[in-house]
């Protein structure tokens, strides 16, 4: 592989973690914003737009992520396991994955269901702020391994 395909596959590395990274922020912020109405309507609203743009942003920032991330050391033969920077990285990568896939993923849809409910009652049901306060907890911890990621990225201590 030639410096500027390198390069390419760099750039796109880069616009994946934004797409990445700067949904985790945005989506926390529309939630809690949207939350804090105590709106029905608005606080639903909100919730598709958690689940539509996990799927568009951060779902396919993680896949550049991880794609681009391995096109980038596969034909270089690196022996990244010798790299702690990068295998802590990959480790808090896959650990932001799983708490996504695991945790937030399924509260985000159960707080989707109850979404589409209360928009019809007009009333918020208590298990939808129980549901709440565990979807920042977890998304607090998801979006704080991928911010240390960049800086190890970026950094690359030894």
């Amino acid at each position: 592989m030639g410096e500027k395909s390198y390069l390419a596959l760099k750039a796109l590395h880069v616009i994946g973690v934004i797409l990445f990274v700067g949904n985790l922020l945005v989506t926390a912020l529309v939630k809690t914003l949207a939350d804090r109405t105590r709106e029905p309507a608005v606080v639903a609203f909100a919730q598709r737009l958690v689940a539509v743009t996990d799927v568009a942003f951060t779902g396919c920032g993680a896949a550049l992520v991880a794609l681009t991330g391995i096109l980038m050391i596969v034909p270089y033969e690196v022996e990244f396991w010798k790299l702690g920077w990068l295998m802590s990285g990959i480790g808090l990568f896959l650990v932001s994955g799983l708490v996504w896939v695991f945790l937030l993923l399924p509260l985000q849809l159960k707080q989707s269901r109850l979404a589409r409910q209360f928009v019809r009652s007009g009333e918020i049901p208590a298990e939808y702020w129980r549901l709440g306060r565990l979807w920042m907890a977890y998304g607090t911890i998801a979006t704080i391994l991928p911010l240390i990621n960049v800086f190890l990225m970026v950094l690359k201590p030894r």
